[in-house]
């Protein structure tokens, strides 16, 4: 994040007769990339999930859930609705001025709070299997006549 952008975030909260060291400034400046780079690893770490490759915002959102950082859910949650409604709101105004039908613009566009992520281990690594259905799996049991069917067959082997 731009150390100017800092700064002005810092401005804001602070008395206007105080100043802010340029020490202050930098140490700002690398815990918020830490945390951006925190928050985006989790979300992309979903995605990796889910054989995607786009971060959503709604990725952000469950990867903060994830990280116990549900305080912030319902007003990141907010914010996002909102600029959607304002950014598809000026998509609808016509060439003329005159602006599309008034509900147009939220229609479809509400995003709800993320599910509660895996909170134990187990359940990150082996999604929503159980360990002993994991187990079950990768000790092939039923395997069938095919010729990928044999036991020594494992799906969940490197290549």
């Amino acid at each position: 994040m731009p150390i100017a952008n800092i700064t002005r975030i810092m401005r804001r909260v602070l008395p206007s007769h105080a100043e802010i060291a340029d020490d202050a400034k930098e140490a700002i400046q690398e815990y918020v990339s830490e945390f951006i780079s925190f928050v985006t690893a989790e979300a992309n770490w979903l995605c990796h999930c889910d054989y995607r490759r786009t971060v959503t915002p709604e990725d952000v959102l469950a990867a903060m859930a994830s990280l116990g950082l549900d305080d912030y859910l319902e007003p990141l949650t907010l914010f996002l609705n909102k600029h959607r409604a304002e950014q598809n709101s000026e998509q609808f105004v016509r060439q003329g001025g005159d602006a599309g039908p008034p509900m147009a613009s939220t229609m479809g566009y509400y995003v709800p709070l993320p599910p509660s992520a895996a909170t134990t281990k187990e359940e990150r690594d082996f999604g929503d299997l159980t360990p002993a259905i994991h187990e079950y799996i990768l000790r092939n049991h039923g395997c069938g006549e095919g010729s990928s069917g044999g036991c020594e067959f494992d799906p969940f082997q490197k290549f």
